[in-house]
């Protein structure tokens, strides 16, 4: 991964036009876009939703003044463009996809199990919104808690606080699926 500062420096020389700087200032952040977005809204749109957070940083780039990290900067746009999508998909019917095996593999961290990848969506999925995103910068994306704050707009202490509790919820979560899963492991080796 690309450090802050060389980030910052892609995004400036973008800003005054070199492609190349653009380019690469795309293929240095771009996986990271792409999964909060899938976190924040499916797989099936974040795709698209990449693309609009980078159609709208490089209508930004010009304000960009660089007091802060370009990648929460950039990823509060994204934030901001999954917001925009969910408002407008409330406003019509829609029907969320089950998560399937493929997705979850094409998702999944290296050396996970499929299915282990499959369980923690569904696990991350019933987390509150806000605990989620915070959960998901700081802990999969690996932003600081400051930079989590710039990206959510809100104080440091709600991030650690929402990271906290979003790690208390998980463990409950997956305390209670753990016994249902020990059992069905015996059943299905005719051991009870």
């Amino acid at each position: 991964m690309i450090d802050d500062a060389s980030l910052t420096e892609l995004a400036l020389r973008a800003r005054h036009g070199d492609r190349q700087a653009a380019t690469l200032f795309v293929r240095h952040t771009q996986q990271q876009v792409w999964r909060m977005l899938v976190a924040l809204s499916d797989r099936t749109v974040a795709e698209d939703l990449t693309q609009e957070t980078y159609a709208r940083a490089f209508r930004a780039l010009p304000g960009f003044r660089a007091e802060s990290s370009v990648r929460a900067w950039l990823l509060s746009i994204g934030r901001r463009v999954a917001a925009d999508h969910l408002r407008a998909a409330r406003s019509r019917p829609r029907i969320d996809p089950d998560v399937t095996v493929e997705e979850a593999s094409a998702t999944q961290a290296p050396g996970r199990d499929v299915a282990e990848a499959v369980a923690l969506r569904a696990v991350l999925a019933q987390l509150d919104p806000d605990r989620r995103l915070a959960f998901l910068l700081t802990q999969t994306l690996g932003l600081s808690y400051h930079e989590a704050a710039e990206v959510c707009g809100c104080p440091i202490g709600t991030i650690r606080s929402r990271v906290a509790r979003a790690r208390g919820d998980l463990i409950g979560y997956l305390a209670e699926r753990e016994p249902t899963e020990q059992r069905n492991r015996l059943d299905g080796h005719g051991l009870s």
